[in-house]
């Protein structure tokens, strides 16, 4: 059984040619990187033998409840993403984007995190509870990173002023967010490009902004669980995920960008890292429950977290 954070649409046509190509039957049940891990540490034992997706910095605390596996492909990936920790096998490269909603958007300009302080966005904003929301936590990463540069605090404080604008709306899911955008419920969200990029191939009215402020780009990956009672089974799915093959279709087909050397992205991607992605775990010193209880804490104290 497969644990993913991922949408359906994403995971079915992997899934699909997994099972033709082994013959092994894969089950998949679908949650927030948050609720799976929280599933995750609460059963005993799991039910799960994969946790499939969900950024590297969401479940690099959760290590207990994972297994130790180096793919035979390491070699073939990108030298930042390699799995030095020894549980963590990168799947995709996942670059933070904002989603606009063009018809909404009339004169204003949006460029980047400075400009979501604009008094003509309070309660325009579509953001996710980071607790429960890997990409809307990797914007909190982002923001601290790029709008604080050396000056922590100085990264708080936009975060602080980030959430008065949202106005009392913190979504509870990541499809909220790019959902709410293309529907005409928001302005702009905070998101993550394969989504983004999705949403504009349906052709609804929204663009991608890749923030002028400092891009972050951070992979996701597949997780062997500790207590799985299939290991060689678990081991050959995170062979399949790596493998040229499937990275090559996530690439075609999935709007995501792989994380392999042999296997580049089709287009013309362009955007810039605020941090070296090797130093993802270097971005901060606070644990991923600090960062969220401080987040909480802006955004209770913030006039529509009231």
């Amino acid at each position: 059984m497969i644990y993913s954070s991922h949408p359906q649409s994403f995971v079915q046509p992997l899934v699909d040619e997994f099972e033709r190509q082994t013959g092994i039957a894969v089950q998949v049940v679908h949650g927030s990187t948050g609720e799976l891990l929280a599933r995750l540490a609460k059963e005993e034992p799991s039910k799960a033998d994969i946790l499939w997706g969900g950024a590297i910095s969401t479940v690099a605390e959760k290590s207990e409840l994972f297994v130790p596996y180096t793919s035979t492909q390491e070699e073939m990936l990108q030298p930042w993403f390699r799995n030095n920790e020894g549980f963590m096998t990168r799947f995709t490269n996942v670059p933070s984007v904002l989603l606009v909603n063009t018809n909404l958007l009339g004169d204003m300009e949006i460029h980047g995190y400075a400009d979501l302080l604009s008094p003509r966005l309070q309660g325009k904003i579509a953001f996710a509870d980071p607790a429960g929301s890997s990409s809307a936590y990797e914007h909190l990463l982002n923001m601290l990173a790029v709008m604080g540069q050396a000056d922590r605090e100085q990264g708080w404080q936009y975060v602080q002023s980030f959430c008065q604008n949202l106005d009392g709306k913190l979504l509870d899911s990541s499809a909220a967010v790019y959902e709410g955008v293309t529907k005409g419920q928001f302005v702009v969200g905070c998101t993550f490009e394969e989504a983004a990029m999705q949403e504009a191939a349906k052709g609804g009215p929204v663009k991608i902004v890749y923030m002028t402020d400092g891009v972050m780009s951070e992979p996701d990956g597949v997780y062997i669980v500790r207590q799985t009672k299939n290991l060689t089974a678990a081991q050959t799915f995170v062979e399949f995920a790596v493998s040229r093959e499937a990275q090559k279709y996530i690439a075609s087909h999935l709007h995501r960008r792989s994380v392999r050397l042999d296997v580049l992205p089709l287009d013309e991607r362009g955007f810039m890292f605020a941090v070296p992605q090797q130093d993802w775990g270097a971005r901060h010193t606070e644990s991923r429950e600090e960062l969220l209880q401080r987040f909480r804490r802006c955004y209770a104290l913030s006039e529509g977290g009231n």
